[in-house]
């Protein structure tokens, strides 16, 4: 007897048993099992040599003189400024860039205006231009002989080898990630919760703190762990324009670099407060994505 299956079936019919077949389950044959478990276990092996033993190296090396040796390695005076250094030019750098996130993401995703395309290439920017590129430009424009040197100087200003040119230098490299969070999620969700805000008499900052801002508040939040996690490890910007000054311009990375080239137990012992900062600061950010999943996976 002839079955529905000997008949020949159009584009929809054929998708109609595509659908059936996938929604009742096909138990995987031990071959398809067998490259699953594979692929895993190949990418399981990638992560532990690439990242879980490196780490589990630093750490070995910094107590590997005894825990009386990593406290007074981590304890010494250019050490503490560093840390100190890096938390500031973090402090600063990821307040500006959750301004400037916000605001281009307000500005490209609810209005159309002239240069718009420009203003979305250039927040990718930073993504294509080599870190110790980006500290050689602030250089030409920022230092004694830059484009700006000879009025900075006349108004006692420095900016190259100070603070101001580290929170510069972090700012260029950390610029697109909260945008590029908010961006394709306020596209997603579009406006029309602004628009009837808007209708029912809300002005601008009451439409944005109690309608826009609860809506992407944790990819706000996932954004910004991003950009401080690269801001505390950002080495290359800071390298061109700190001059390198131990215990003024030098920020944890740099001060790494430095010790690993006088004390190489002093220089995992810093490193692992570098590595401390940055895991604490993904795991933040891997418990924001457990916790608020759904409300993030409109972003990726």
């Amino acid at each position: 007897m002839a079955t529905a299956l000997d008949a020949p079936m159009g584009g929809g019919a054929l998708m109609a048993a595509v659908a059936a077949v996938v929604s009742i389950g096909i138990r995987p044959s031990w071959s398809t099992r067998l490259v699953r478990i594979a692929l895993v276990f190949a990418a399981l092996a990638v992560l532990f040599w690439l990242l879980v033993l490196p780490l589990l190296a630093i750490f070995a090396e910094a107590f590997r003189q005894g825990v009386a040796f990593y406290l007074d390695a981590i304890r010494q005076p250019d050490t503490v400024a560093a840390v100190r250094l890096t938390l500031t030019v973090a402090a600063i750098a990821v307040p500006l860039n959750l301004i400037f996130g916000l605001a281009a993401a307000w500005s490209m995703t609810h209005f159309d205006f002239p240069g718009k395309a420009l203003l979305g290439a250039l927040i990718d920017l930073p993504f294509s231009v080599s870190p110790v590129v980006a500290g050689m430009m602030l250089i030409l424009v920022f230092g004694k002989d830059g484009w700006l040197g000879s009025w900075l100087e006349a108004h006692d200003l420095q900016v190259i080898f100070a603070l101001p040119g580290l929170v510069l230098a972090t700012v260029f490299v950390t610029l697109p990630f909260v945008a590029r969070e908010l961006i394709p999620l306020m596209q997603a969700q579009g406006s029309e919760q602004e628009e009837a805000a808007l209708t029912l008499g809300a002005n601008g900052w009451q439409i944005f703190f109690r309608v826009t801002l609860p809506r992407v508040r944790w990819a706000l939040l996932y954004g910004v762990l991003l950009c401080n996690a690269r801001a505390m490890g950002e080495f290359g910007a800071v390298y061109v324009v700190s001059g390198h000054l131990r215990g003024i311009t030098n920020t944890l990375p740099l001060q790494v670099d430095q010790l690993y080239q006088e004390n190489f137990s002093a220089a995992f012992a810093a490193a692992s407060l570098l590595a401390l900062l940055t895991v604490l600061t993904l795991g933040i950010k891997r418990f924001v994505e457990w916790r608020h999943g759904g409300e993030l996976g409109a972003n990726h």
